[in-house]
C-alpha cells in the first residue's frame, strides 16, 4: 500500500496572528510619540543629514513594520491552500513589489520633508526647492499609496486562498471565537484612529480614495467568506476609519 508524499497543510496559529497584528499597533503608537515627541528632534551626526525623527519614520518603524507584514503572510500561508493555480504566485508577486515601493516611498518622503521643512518654506520657488517639495509632497506619497495598496491587498487576498480553519467535531470548518473578533477588533481600532487622525485633521487627497477602495475590498471578501481573520481586522480598520472621518468632517468641523 502506497502512500502519495506531499505538503501537509498546517492550520496557522491565531495566536502568533494576533501578535503580529499587535506589532502594527505598537508601530503605529511609537510613530505617534516620534512625530509628536520633542525629544527625537535633534540632528543624527554632526553634519545634520537628518534628525532622529526622520531617521525612525525612514528606518526604524517601517522596518518593523514590513517585518511583521512578512512573518504575518507566511503565517496566513500555513493554512490550507484553496487555489491550485498561480493566483498565490502572482500575489506574493504582488506583495514583493509592494513592499520595495513601500521603502521607496519612505526614503523619498522622510529625507526630503526634512529637507522642504528645513530650507524650503513657503514662497520659495528655486528650481531646488521646486523639485525638493514635489518629491516630498507628491512623488513619495504616489510610491507610499501604491506600495500600500499592493501589500494590504495581496495579504487579504492571500486569506482567502489560505482561509483560516479549526478542526471541529472532526470536520475541518471555520471557528473564529468571540474573544479572538474582540482581539482583532481591538488592532484594527488602532489603525482606524491612525487614519482618522490623517483624513480627519488634514487635507484629504488621493488616501481618501485608497482607504475607500481597500474598506470596500475588505467589506466585500468578509461578506464572501465569512468571518476569516484578516478580513475582519481590515474591515474594522479601514471601515471605521472612514466612518470617523465622515463623521468628524460632516458633523464637527461644519
Amino acid at each position: 500500500m502506497s502512500k502519495k508524499m506531499g505538503k501537509t497543510a498546517v492550520s496557522p496559529s491565531l495566536s502568533r496572528i494576533h501578535w503580529l497584528l499587535s506589532v502594527q499597533t505598537i508601530v503605529i503608537l511609537l510613530g505617534s510619540l516620534n512625530r509628536l515627541g520633542s525629544w527625537t528632534l535633534g540632528y543624527v551626526a554632526a553634519n545634520e543629514f537628518l534628525r532622529w525623527v526622520d531617521l525612525h519614520n525612514m528606518l526604524t518603524l517601517p522596518l518593523i513594520s514590513v517585518t511583521a507584514f512578512y512573518l504575518l503572510k507566511l503565517e496566513i500561508e500555513r493554512g490550507e491552500r484553496r487555489s491550485n493555480g498561480r493566483l498565490p504566485v502572482l500575489l506574493n508577486l504582488a506583495f514583493i513589489i509592494g513592499l520595495y515601493l513601500f521603502a521607496a516611498s519612505y526614503g523619498s518622503h522622510e529625507t526630503t520633508n526634512y529637507l522642504h521643512a528645513r530650507f524650503c518654506p513657503a514662497g520659495n520657488t528655486t528650481d531646488l526647492c521646486r523639485i525638493v517639495i514635489f518629491n516630498d509632497d507628491e512623488f513619495s506619497h504616489w510610491l507610499f499609496f501604491a506600495g500600500f495598496v499592493l501589500m494590504n491587498g495581496a495579504l487579504m487576498l492571500l486569506q482567502v486562498v489560505f482561509p483560516w480553519r479549526e478542526a471541529v467535531g472532526g470536520r475541518d470548518m471555520p471557528a473564529l471565537s468571540r474573544a479572538d473578533t474582540a482581539v482583532l477588533i481591538l488592532n484594527g481600532l488602532f489603525v482606524a484612529l491612525g487614519i482618522f487622525a490623517n483624513l480627519g485633521f488634514e487635507a484629504i487627497g488621493l488616501d481618501l480614495y485608497v482607504v475607500l477602495g481597500l474598506a470596500l475590498l475588505a467589506g466585500w471578501l468578509l461578506w464572501r467568506n465569512g468571518r476569516q481573520p484578516l478580513l475582519v481586522y481590515y474591515a474594522v480598520a479601514y471601515g471605521v476609519g472612514l466612518v470617523l472621518t465622515a463623521v468628524y468632517r460632516l458633523v464637527v468641523s461644519a
